[in-house]
Parts: C-alpha cells; structure tokens; sequence
C-alpha cells in the first residue's frame, strides 16, 4: 500500500511515508492536525488504536475513522436487510470489486460495540451507520 500511495503522491516532495506498525512505530504525539484511519481499524485491536490516533492529535485536531462492523442485534440485522438493495444497486453501477492487493480481515465488533467503545474513548464524538456495511466516527480533540 506504500508503494500505491507513493506512486499516487508522485511530484509532491512535501509528503513522507512511514512504513510500520502503526501501533509500535515511532511518531511525534499531539502533532497531527488530522488522523484519518479508513477501513484499516477492524485490522487492529480497536481501543489500542482509537486511543493511539487520539494521542497523536493535536489540540483542535480532527480524528476521522471509516470502518466495517458486523451485525449483532436484531436492529442492526434490519438494517443490514432493509439496504440490500440500495447495496447491490451501488455495487453494480460502480462496477465494484474486492480489494485488489489489499490485506482483507472480517471485523469482529457490532456497530453497537464500535459505538459504545467510540463515546467511552473519544467524548462527543459523531457516530454515524452507512451502507455498503460502513460506520464514521468524527472527533475533535478538546483544545487546552
């Protein structure tokens, strides 16, 4: 994934990739104006890394996750069903495929687990449910 980001970044010296673990590596903490972390949480234990990029934001930082979760209650099933057809649809007219080259995990957390978990770590943060199986989170860290 590296190497697809530096080929897309081609011509624009200002930026700098860090390959590693995200969870290990060393990066300067609460020096970041935004953390975006999308479709990659499920891949990592989810409160380890929430509070990871939560440190990592400055003051006045903004915190975007975009994520997969997985059906556990009767409502969150409902949804699942009620928006299969707008799914299959989107899917079809995007021509959408599986990831190619891209590391695939199944997520283990409910929408309900990801949410609880999200408002216990991240205070007022903005949780919202999509189709195609995806949640937001949107946080501002609190200035001093």
């Amino acid at each position: 994934m590296i190497a697809c980001a530096r080929e897309s970044a081609a011509g624009q010296p200002q930026l700098t990739f860090v390959e590693g673990d995200f969870l290990a590596v060393e990066l300067p903490r609460a020096e970041y104006d935004f953390v975006c972390s999308v479709t990659t949480i499920h891949h990592m234990d989810f409160e380890t890394a929430l509070v990871r990029m939560r440190e990592l934001l400055r003051p006045g930082g903004t915190l975007v996750v975009v994520g997969l979760a997985c059906e556990a209650s009767v409502t969150e099933w409902a949804a699942l069903i009620a928006a299969a057809p707008i799914v299959r649809i989107t899917k079809v007219l995007r021509r959408a495929r599986g990831p190619q080259g891209m590391p695939v995990a199944d997520p283990q957390m409910s929408y309900g687990q990801v949410r609880a978990a999200a408002r216990r770590l991240l205070p007022g943060v903005r949780y919202r449910r999509h189709v195609l199986r995806r949640y937001s989170l949107t946080w501002e860290k609190p200035a001093r």
